[in-house]
This record gives C-alpha cells, structure tokens and sequence, in this order.
C-alpha cells in the first residue's frame, strides 16, 4: 500500500551537496548518482569524508543516491571541493535535479551510456536548474514513480509521463532529446497553470499536456500503443549473468547503510551501481571474478545469498536522526525483522513516509505506542518488539 507524502510546505528544500539538511543528528548531504552509477575511487572519497566529518556511515537512498549524516564539523566548501575533485559534483547549478533511476545490471538495452548522456544533457540546459529536486527521469524498469521515462518496448522504446504511456516512440538515439523535452514542458505548464507543483502527477491533465508538447518538441507523433508487458524489476542478489555473457555481482546493503569495513571493500571495484533497492551491484565481470566479489563481499556483512531476511526491508532514518520520527525504527527493524517471501516492507517514523516504495507495499508505521501495519490484505496494530509476526504476515498474504 503506498501512501504519498504529507507535505508541509510548497518550499522544495530537497538536500544536496551544496544545500545541506539540518537533520536531528546533524547536517545531511546528499550526492546525487544518475543512475547510482560511480566508481571505487569515488566510493572511497565518501568513506573518507563520512570518517573524517560524519557518523562513519554511507546511507543510500530509493533513488540510488548516496547520504553523509551527522557532519557537525564539516567545513562547506571543503566538502564541495572534496567531492567535486572525484567527478561527483560536476555541476553547482543542476547538483539538485540531476535524478536519474535507472536498471543496476546492464540488459539488453545497456543505459549506462544513456545515464551519461541524459546527466550532461540535463547539466548543460540551463532552464532544467529550475527543476524540483524530487523530479525524477528513468531509464529502463525500476522500482520508482518516475516524472518521465524510458523503457523498451516491441515498437521502439516507450516515454512514460507520471508512468502513463501516451503512444510516444522514439529510436535509442532519440531518448535523451525526448526526456529533455518532456522535463521542459513540465516547467512550462507547471508556470501556465502557476502552480508549486514539484511532480508530473500533480498538475491538471499533467501527463497528456506534457506528452503532447513533448512530442512536438522532438518532431514526433503520438500514436495508439499497444499495451506495454507488466515487467515487475527484481532487486538482484549473488550472481546475476548479464546478457552480454558476462556477470554481475549484486549483494543487499542491509537498511541501505554502509559501514566503513564494507565501504572499504567497494573501493576496490573498478565500477559499480547503487540499486533502487538501496542495494549494490559490481558488473561487468567474469564468473570467478564475480564469485571472488561475492566472497568478498559477503565477509564484511552485506548479503549476497536469496533467503536474506532483508530482501525487500528498506526504513526511513526515524530516531535519532529526524525529529518527526516517533520511534528508531532501524533499531525496531534490526530486532524484530525474519525472512519473509511476498511484498516489500517499509518502516517510517511518521505518517510522512519519507523513502515509500512506488510499488505496492507493507507500510510500517511507528505510532508513539508501537507500529501500525498496513498492505493490500492486511491492517493491524503491534507494539515494537511484537511486531515482526504481523509484518511476515501482511508481507505474505
């Protein structure tokens, strides 16, 4: 069940790297990944940075970016230029609306250099620093409500609109120019109709607005469709072959945070993805590669086996690092969570339900007295360390 967030305010005050959130445990930055993509070098600058001014800790986030919390003592320029010398800052002006999702593990169609592509088109239109920093582009099937996006289809690749499929078809080499038009006619008609709206959804007849003045933009037409095939992404887990004959390793950061033992471990790989289910991958492998990173990664605690009792288990930060938060939900999460086959489950500390999953879902939600928990089959009430039967059950009914 998902339940959009409450907001309390039309001020988009998205954190970055250059505009940090004053979180309960102190400043937050987030570093944009398009397409989580980054390299072991760069995983290693952000090791260096949380140990030297944050909690020790890497968090990734449900759009495959990366957070560094608790930096009391981090000097802002320093911070910046720290991470614009790794080529993860490349632009000052766009730092906030560079979001881009994208599939982990190279298909088919490889978006990897689509990713790429559609990060320096975004950097270099100067209206798109306009965006909301909730704005999200897609590439490819995931796990996100996306404002626009691609993804293949038996005519062409198809562009999404608020996830509406509108009959607009383009050629691969057409995707990047037709994401960019559709993010310029958001802000166009978002000003006509003078609204603060800070996704596609949210203005009036958003996504056929957008669409038609999309496709004009490009010189194409919208035409019937036929039904795109429901494609339901996995998040991937051990070894995960590649259709190019090649492998991928992909292990499940548990509660998406890295510890500096298994951020040190990822610095030693050439490239890697960050996972719309906060998870990693390290593709492009052979099979002993890939079988040497699994070990490895294994033996510094992420899970890289199916079965994990954190498969599908994602949380918003709760205690102590929110001050809306009703509960450390991490905590109550490490205590009461087993292994469970079915839905996604969420754990929020406030009705807000920040990090909410796009998919249907089990929503966990703390109370002050204990958590209320919601799906599609199942609603109920449990305190803290009682609650872990009634989440296996809703997330398996």
């Amino acid at each position: 069940m998902s339940s959009p967030p409450i907001r309390s305010s039309d001020i988009d005050a998205c954190p970055g790297a250059l505009r940090l959130h004053a979180a309960d445990d102190g400043p937050l930055a987030r570093v944009r990944l398009p397409g989580g993509l980054l390299t072991g070098p760069q995983v290693g600058v952000l090791r260096d940075l949380a140990q030297r001014w944050g909690d020790r800790r890497v968090e990734l986030t449900s759009r495959a970016n990366a957070q560094l919390r608790a930096l009391t003592a981090a000097p802002a320029e320093a911070l910046a230029e720290a991470l614009r010398g790794c080529g993860l800052l490349p632009s000052d002006t766009h730092e906030l609306v560079r979001n881009i999702a994208a599939a982990p593990v190279p298909g088919a169609w490889d978006v990897r250099p689509v990713v790429r592509e559609l990060d320096r088109a975004v950097c270099a239109d100067p209206a798109l620093a306009g965006l909301p920093g909730r704005f999200l582009f897609a590439l490819g099937p995931v796990p996100a409500a996306a404002d626009v996006a691609a993804i293949e289809a038996p005519d062409g690749i198809a562009v999404l609109f608020a996830s509406h499929d509108r009959g607009l078809r383009v050629d691969p080499v057409a995707v990047v120019p037709a994401l960019i038009a559709g993010a310029r006619a958001f802000l166009d008609v978002r000003a006509e109709q003078s609204t603060p709206a800070w996704r596609l959804r949210e203005l009036d007849d958003g996504p056929s607005l957008v669409a038609d003045r999309a496709a004009a933009a490009i010189g194409a037409s919208l035409r019937p469709a036929a039904p795109l095939p429901a494609v339901a992404p996995a998040e991937p887990i051990g070894l995960v072959p590649q259709v190019d004959g090649l492998f991928a390793a992909a292990a499940l950061v548990p509660l998406g945070s890295l510890s500096g033992a298994q951020l040190t471990a990822l610095a030693g790989a050439s490239t890697l993805a960050v996972t719309p289910w906060r998870g990693i991958v390290v593709p492009d492998l052979t099979r002993p590669e890939a079988e040497a990173w699994l070990h490895r990664l294994g033996a510094v605690g992420l899970e890289v086996a199916p079965g994990s009792r954190w498969s599908g288990v994602t949380a918003c930060a709760g205690r102590p690092g929110c001050a809306r938060a009703l509960a450390d939900v991490r905590h109550d999460a490490e205590a009461t969570t087993r292994f469970a086959d079915g839905l996604p489950v969420h754990w929020v500390g406030c009705a807000r339900g920040c990090g909410s999953p796009a998919v249907p879902h089990v929503r966990v939600e703390a109370t002050g007295a204990g958590y209320a928990v919601s799906s599609p089959g199942v609603v109920g009430e449990a305190p803290a360390g009682e609650v872990g039967a009634l989440v296996a059950a809703a997330r398996e009914a």
